[in-house]
């Protein structure tokens, strides 16, 4: 039985919730933001993600993405490890639970996102990574159709700078997790406060086609403390899959751990819930 806190906007995915993922109603999408529309859409039209897609390049773009999940999975491999449920929130085309799988084959796995055309090409991956996803549905971050503490870990990686409902979503993770449950968000485009209105311009101007965002990192974990999870974070700058420039200035930061604080960085999260 699902939540009965939350019977009505749980109700309204369960149209689009499995394999299948048809086309999402207009009821399903009420309420939605201008730039949940426009990522919901992205996954349809997109030349290279779209679920009829067969592009090259998403593909070695994906496993170059895939090195770096690697290395963080193989960080956290504890959380996984004692883990027996997880879910991938923002999951796009559900590669990284695809992989997850392969890595922590005890694991039953979910993977969701807020596009049903984004989830639609999780067979995809599978073949890709040798294993077989458990479960895909479609639901925004802050409206994961799951009965109360019925996780025992989720995982984002590079995805929840797009939720922009932070509250609401951690709130949301804190109601789907078994207690001693934990939440990862992993390599995170995150900034000081004072940084936020140049960095937010930076990533939109790099990938105008979906709308991006910048998490301000003590806020996040402000908002965590505030709902009652034991928040922390840590500065992980990595040159992997990286452009010239950018090559240059995470190396840098790599090398002065002191500007990691100061300057834009990525950043792996860890929500555990009491």
């Amino acid at each position: 039985m699902f939540s009965r806190q939350r019977p009505r906007r749980i109700d309204r995915f369960r149209t689009y919730t499995m394999r299948s993922s048809p086309v999402p109603t207009e009821h399903a999408m009420k309420g939605f933001s201008k730039e949940q529309r426009v990522e919901v859409e992205f996954w349809r039209t997109s030349p290279t993600e779209n679920p009829d897609s067969t592009s090259i390049d998403n593909v070695l773009h994906k496993c170059a993405e895939a090195r770096i999940l690697l290395r963080e999975l193989r960080m956290h491999s504890t959380f996984f490890e004692r883990a027996s449920i997880v879910l991938e929130l923002g999951a796009g085309q559900a590669w990284a639970s695809a992989l997850v799988k392969r890595e922590f084959p005890h694991l039953i796995s979910y993977a969701s996102d807020i596009s049903p055309y984004a989830v639609r090409s999780v067979t995809k991956w599978e073949h890709v990574f040798c294993s077989k996803v458990d479960r895909v549905f479609a639901c925004p971050s802050n409206e994961i159709p799951l009965e109360d503490e019925s996780v025992d870990l989720v995982f984002c990686f590079q995805a929840a700078h797009h939720f922009r409902t932070h509250r609401t979503t951690l709130l949301e993770i804190k109601r789907v997790l078994k207690s001693g449950g934990v939440c990862l968000y992993l390599q995170e485009p995150c900034c000081p406060r004072f940084w936020y209105p140049l960095a937010n311009w930076r990533v939109n101007r790099k990938r105008p086609e979906v709308p991006e965002d910048v998490i301000v990192h003590r806020k996040l974990t402000a908002i965590a403390d505030e709902i009652g999870f034991s928040a922390s974070y840590n500065l992980v700058p990595h040159t992997m899959n990286r452009g010239a420039t950018e090559t240059i200035y995470y190396g840098l930061l790599g090398s002065v751990k002191p500007l990691q604080s100061l300057l834009p960085c990525s950043a792996d999260f860890i929500f555990c819930k009491q």
